[in-house]
């Protein structure tokens, strides 16, 4: 369709986005080379000005920058006076960042967006209310699918072998959830990691979302079938908060190195040549339930913690600490040695079979 001397099309309004896209990048490069201040500086203090407040997680996420370089950025603009820091009057463990209102340097910045913005007006007073409304509508549609791109791009490399991972910022529980089906699967608790979790992947390359805390790493459908399994996953835990899990694979081997991570719940469900889990010590009762079928499967416990079994499958040896069974049948219950149900403990359901289960403590 043609109006007045201009196609309009789709295609057309895409391409008039990517250049006012393009022009608003250009906009604060030249407006941060004449205040003397790095362009994502400037980012900043305007993401500040238009949402009155953020964290510094939000601020990583939009400005593209890593939660540690986004932390010293934020140290600089304070000592500048620019920026404040406060904790969330609402949620005391968070802590939000401000513009400091009354400083010169930012009345230093005002007038570059003050002469775009007047502009802006007198091009708006060209519409009417309906117009206004449309475009209003629109274009905030248009930053939410924009915010999150750009979390998708910080989130999904595109590439075999680099690292997934996302900031943990003010996230107090977490959970992961895991759909595959790969030759091997490696999960590790890793101390002192600053990201909520860090992932990579070699062969086939799945889609990996991360939203509030939840992590999920799913591969398509077509890869889970019939089949020789390949690729392998090996996936790393930020240790300082607790953690869900539900994993779903189908896998030659399927390691977890979980001695450093604060266990809250883990369900296991899949085939599997060899499962082999090593278990933290629990802080209270935490559910395990395994289902599925494995030739062998061991789990490993601190010295000193105590579980209580639940095998509704079968077993052709099964091994708990000195206890040893052999060609274990339905609904058999068994406990460590010294269980006391007032302490911690792992509580286990078996409702898969396999050749060998080994549960001992370490």
């Amino acid at each position: 369709m043609v109006r007045g001397s201009q196609e309009v099309s789709p295609q057309g309004l895409t391409r008039e986005l990517r250049q006012f896209t393009g022009l608003a990048a250009s906009f604060f490069r030249a407006a941060a080379a004449r205040l003397g201040m790095t362009v994502t500086d400037l980012q900043v203090l305007d993401i500040l000005e238009s949402s009155n407040s953020s964290t510094a997680g939000q601020l990583a996420d939009l400005t593209g920058l890593t939660t540690g370089a986004i932390t010293g950025m934020l140290n600089r603009l304070e000592e500048a006076g620019l920026v404040r820091r406060e904790r969330d009057p609402q949620d005391g463990r968070k802590v939000i960042v401000k513009l400091v209102e009354d400083k010169d340097e930012k009345q230093k910045i005002g007038p570059m967006f003050a002469s775009l913005g007047k502009a802006w007006e007198e091009l708006v007073a060209d519409y009417d209310e309906e117009q206004i409304a449309f475009l209003q509508e629109f274009l905030k549609r248009n930053n939410e699918l924009t915010r999150r791109e750009i979390i998708s791009l910080q989130e999904a490399p595109a590439h075999e072998g680099e690292v997934y991972s996302a900031p943990l910022e003010d996230i107090s529980r977490a959970q992961l959830v895991i759909v595959a089906g790969l030759s091997e699967l490696s999960l590790h608790a890793r101390p002192k990691m600053a990201e909520l979790y860090q992932a990579r992947f070699e062969g086939p390359v799945p889609k990996v979302t991360s939203k509030d805390g939840m992590v999920t790493i799913r591969y398509p459908r077509r890869l889970l079938g019939l089949g020789k399994l390949q690729g392998t996953a090996e996936v790393s835990l930020n240790t300082t908060i607790p953690w869900q899990m539900s994993i779903q694979v189908a896998a030659s081997e399927f390691n977890a190195d979980l001695r450093d991570l604060v266990l809250s719940e883990l369900e296991i469900k899949g085939s599997f040549n060899a499962l082999r889990v090593e278990l933290p010590a629990p802080s209270d009762v935490v559910p395990i339930q395994l289902t599925g079928a494995a030739t062998e499967i061991t789990v490993r416990r601190p010295a000193g913690t105590a579980l209580r079994v639940h095998l509704k499958g079968w077993a052709t040896s099964f091994v708990l600490d000195d206890q040893i069974f052999n060609n274990i049948g339905k609904n058999s219950r068994m406990l460590s040695s010294g269980f006391v149900p007032t302490a911690p403990y792992y509580d286990i359901e078996i409702t898969g079979s396999s050749s060998n289960f080994v549960f001992t403590a370490v």
